[in-house]
């Protein structure tokens, strides 16, 4: 072959790559225009702000090319349904708190909090590292869902009574609005649960259909008003050591996208779930000497309430792992990771965390 031609050939598949390179590309940008339904209102700005996050780090990665735009609790379906409309395919993800269905299978709260469960760090060591998220999207797909941890508040507030609860007897039918697991176990107690979604719940505590509710902690519950309609504000809650929030998709949905988009979600959602907890830790602190200030009375769960609540969380557990495979594949595998946690964590974090904290009591920071 002569120079020129073999030049010639040369340029000729320089251009030809090229040309095959543009659609591949090309290809790993569809256009995209989803929807997401949320399980709570706007006014709850950090809570809903995560899926915020997520669709504004989706659409700035993908250079516009895949948009979600995101629908408050009730405009679309109720929050309490949210999960359904992704599941069914009336949108294409939703943005939510799995332990809200629970009812339907106990293995659903895992995915955010279980009584005496993680908190915020080890929930993410578990969901990232520990093989928790692989667990429950295992789970998960015979829901026709796929999820990804998309937010945390850290171990909220124990909520908002009418009256003090020093003893167990003075909890005994009390109507308490409660999310996920822990109505079933505070119900072993005396306790009635109630599931009602945040934007019903101080109508509710108003009018004395319920006499106790929790929500989160301080800033979302100062803009939730409830110090308003029940003074005592008991901590910690024990049922939420470290509840996460996922952005569920459809799973066809999901599987339907390409290696990078998935990329880019996982991306976005880890995102999210990062700036919800710094979110929470920067606005709680001004929040509670707000509430305070504004005549919430703070109390701690007795020790005898604690216990009795730990006790009745472990019976719950033996009776669904017996009930139900999948859930005591996936408890025992978080459990086991508690354990060994609590053991590291009692240690340097413990000890340092309790100095800072005398520091701070005493003036001194």
């Amino acid at each position: 072959m002569k120079r020129r031609d073999v030049l010639k050939a040369a340029g000729l598949g320089l251009a030809g790559s090229a040309t095959l390179a543009m659609p591949a590309i090309a290809q790993t940008m569809p256009k995209l225009n989803w929807r997401c339904t949320s399980s709570f209102p706007k006014a709850l700005d950090t809570i809903y702000g995560g899926a915020e996050t997520f669709a504004r780090y989706v659409s700035e990665a993908t250079e516009g090319n895949w948009t979600i735009q995101n629908f408050a609790a009730g405009e679309i379906v109720p929050g309490l349904q949210a999960a359904d409309a992704a599941s069914a395919g009336t949108v294409e993800l939703c943005h939510t708190a799995s332990y809200y269905y629970w009812g339907k299978d106990p293995t659903y709260a895992l995915a955010t909090a279980v009584p005496f469960g993680l908190n915020n760090r080890q929930m993410n060591a578990w969901l990232y590292t520990g093989g928790g998220t692989e667990l429950l999207n295992e789970f998960y797909a015979t829901q026709s869902l796929y999820g990804l941890p998309a937010g945390n508040t850290g171990v909220q507030m124990g909520g908002w009574f009418r009256k003090e609860i020093p003893t167990v007897a003075d909890m005994q039918g009390l109507k308490m609005r409660i999310g996920g697991m822990g109505g079933k176990i505070i119900e072993k107690i005396g306790v009635v649960p109630q599931q009602i979604a945040g934007g019903d719940i101080y109508p509710a505590l108003e009018k004395g259909t319920i006499d106790a509710a929790e929500w989160v902690g301080p800033y979302d519950d100062e803009k939730l008003g409830f110090y308003k309609v029940a003074p005592y504000y008991y901590y910690p809650g024990w049922w939420e050591g470290g509840p996460t929030l996922h952005v569920l998709f459809n799973l066809d949905k999901w599987n339907e996208l390409t290696p990078t988009y998935k990329a880019i979600a996982e991306a976005a959602a880890a995102m999210a779930n990062v700036k919800m907890m710094a979110d929470y830790d920067w606005k709680n602190p001004d929040a509670l000497k707000k509430l305070v200030g504004q005549g919430a009375q703070l109390r701690p769960f007795s020790q005898e309430v604690m216990e009795a609540c730990y006790n009745a969380a472990e019976e719950t557990y033996t009776e669904l792992k017996a009930q139900n495979p999948t859930f005591a594949k996936t408890f025992d595998a978080m459990a086991a990771f508690r354990k060994d946690s609590y053991l590291w964590m009692q240690l340097s974090e413990y000890n340092f965390d309790t100095f800072m904290m005398i520091l701070q009591r005493n003036n001194r920071i």
